[in-house]
């Protein structure tokens, strides 16, 4: 596969990512209440070097421009704090007070980086709160600009959808994503050349406090007009792309574009390596050039919840056209090779872009890639099976290790195999045969303990190599956990307010989720929940599933217990308080309840990835 990087020599993102500097977060950290650090960018100081050994010349490169930290002005009456988390906060001035579009990941963050824009424009109130989409680093920072009160009157706008989109994927997969994006944002490991130095879409993720304060104001349509403090705003809707619910906007009196997160200096992700719902490469690509068509003439700046802006109105619809073409042909060619009978593997090693965008940074894969994002095109239309018979029914990873390892001759003969094919430069086939001995010799301390430190070694290497910032930290980390183990924080999400977001039906799939089939098989219980201004909702645990439905008028069969309480008591009873303390409405059967808890399992955030 040819690859050809774009010239070093083009400074314009350089340019554009250092105009309208007005100040920056001295020193660059951020602490929480408790004084523990959830926020560090001078740890970045590093980067002013020359690109060492331990790192790919143009994720160093990416990492440079994301590490700029501070105050910048976009056009009049638009700024923009970047630098103080993964996202970037945009700030609008109105006629009152202040527009906040996407407020970071942490509410810490978010507070630090309004009392810089405060530094620098004067003491303005917050008059309207904007969420671009459905991800927590776009809305995860709003108790930081509106402490609990302040939003009294305040507009909050985001895309339909957003307060489902915003909530569910912590109802579901949560906490496997959780700890999966520990690896992707590297937020544990050292920053260090020889470490973590980019995420590629930014530099990592805060360690803050999550909040969420849910919309007043819905976007349903593109086309819709909204007037925020004087502020006016047309909306375009673009569900489906780079999230479930997102959407680009136009400030017409400031001819600034607001492009979200649907077209940013790199390549995105059609499916993110912490995992999420596989995106459509092709909806993506039909909104961004939606974009350009409803939008032109009428904006002289595009801008983005990542990244920095890019001026002139040809330069941005040329960068537009860019992105759109990067989806576009993603989407189409792996179909292409899909429909030749190439499996996801080979229609990633077969791929590659037009050599127009292989000169483009900003259609790099910094923090998506094209070899993981056309092998997701391949899952969303085919799924998990390559339609190969032996891979239907193959071993799990321990067992099928042992064989591998009995095969090669054992564990002596795979550890020296892999440091072979490791000094002959194929460190992708040493990291799969050392994967495989890892797994397959967990009991035996010594081989176990080289086998680790031989994987180990090999993603280092794999890591320098990378241009993508998410596969070097998971590379690095996968390094780090080898050697010492499982350590360090990870982003809660766990906030009451994310919670309070949550739907009856939502919190119910909280409890689905986590049921402990096998030992519920032989369980047959009904629980009713009447919940004030929600109605009737029965749960049904049988054969080990916990089902539920709303029930209208009433039921048929009587429930073994009701329960009659509002949305609150709901949410303290999900967190362990008595059903007497919180003034329960029972009719019934109360031991029911304790059976039905006592199935519910609580997931480890800290299970292991890279050991068995």
């Amino acid at each position: 596969m040819s690859d050809t990087l774009p010239s070093f020599e083009d400074t314009t993102d350089f340019e554009n990512a250092d105009r309208g500097f007005l100040g920056a977060l001295v020193p660059g950290t951020v602490t929480a209440a408790d004084g523990r650090t959830v926020w560090d960018g001078d740890v970045y100081g590093f980067l002013k070097a020359e690109c060492p050994d331990t790192a790919h010349p143009s994720l160093w490169r990416q990492a440079r421009l994301c590490s700029r930290q501070g105050l910048y002005e976009v056009t009049e009456g638009i700024y923009q704090v970047r630098g103080l988390d993964l996202s970037n906060m945009t700030i609008v001035e109105g006629e009152r007070g202040i527009v906040v579009l996407d407020p970071l990941i942490s509410t810490e963050t978010a507070a630090a980086a309004l009392a810089l824009y405060k530094e620098h424009r004067g003491d303005r109130p917050v008059t309207g709160l904007i969420y671009t989409h459905s991800h927590g680093d776009h809305f995860g920072g709003a108790r930081g600009v509106l402490p609990h009160g302040a939003e009294e009157g305040v507009p909050i706008l985001a895309p339909a959808g957003f307060l489902e989109h915003a909530v569910s994927e912590n109802v579901y997969a949560g906490n496997a994503m959780t700890r999966r994006a520990s690896y992707m944002y590297g937020a544990n490991l050292p920053k260090a050349p020889d470490a973590q130095i980019s995420a590629g879409l930014g530099q990592t993720t805060s360690l803050g406090t999550v909040s969420l304060i849910p919309p007043t104001v819905d976007i349903t349509e593109t086309g819709q007009e909204e007037t925020v403090d004087g502020v006016r705003i047309v909306f375009q809707l673009t569900p489906g792309t780079e999230a479930p619910a997102e959407m680009n906007f136009l400030f017409p009196d400031h001819r600034a574009l607001c492009l979200a997160e649907n077209a940013t200096h790199n390549m995105h992700n059609v499916l993110t390596l912490r995992g999420a719902v596989v995106r459509d490469a092709r909806i993506w690509a039909a909104y961004l050039d939606e974009a350009i068509d409803f939008f032109h003439g009428r904006y002289d700046v595009g801008f983005a919840s990542h990244h920095w802006p890019t001026w002139g109105h040809d330069n941005v619809v040329e960068f537009l056209a860019g992105q759109r073409d990067l989806y576009a042909y993603l989407h189409d060619q792996s179909l292409r090779l899909l429909n030749e009978g190439l499996t996801g593997p080979e229609i990633a090693e077969r791929i590659e872009l037009p050599p127009a965008l292989q000169k483009s940074w900003h259609a790099r894969g910094y923090y998506g890639s094209l070899h993981h994002n056309s092998r997701a095109v391949y899952q969303r239309y085919l799924g998990w099976f390559d339609g190969n018979a032996a891979h239907l029914w193959e071993h799990p990873p321990t067992e099928l290790a042992q064989r591998y390892v009995d095969v090669a001759g054992g564990p002596a003969a795979t550890l020296a195999k892999a440091r072979a094919y490791a000094e002959e430069g194929d460190l992708r086939f040493a990291a799969t045969l050392l994967d495989h001995l890892v797994f397959a010799e967990p009991d035996d301390a010594e081989v176990y303990g080289e086998a680790k430190e031989a994987l180990a070694s090999v993603y280092d290497r794999l890591g320098y190599g990378s241009e993508n910032g998410t596969w070097r930290n998971f590379y690095l980390t996968s390094a780090q956990e080898l050697r010492d183990g499982v350590s360090g924080d990870m982003v809660d999400t766990t906030n009451p307010e994310m919670a309070t977001a949550l739907t009856v039906p939502m919190l119910v799939d909280s409890i689905a989720v986590r049921i402990d089939g096998p030992r519920a098989w032989d369980e047959d219980l009904t629980i009713d929940l009447v919940v004030a201004n929600e109605g009737r909702r029965r749960l049904t645990l049988h054969n080990g599933a916990l089902t539920h439905r709303a029930v209208e008028g009433e039921p048929r069969t009587p429930a073994g217990l009701t329960l009659s309480l509002g949305k609150a008591q709901l949410l303290g009873l999900l967190a362990g308080e008595e059903l007497r303390e919180l003034g329960i409405g029972v009719e019934g059967d109360p031991a029911l309840l304790a059976r039905l808890f006592s199935y519910v399992t609580t997931p480890d955030p800290r299970f292991p990835i890279v050991t068995p």
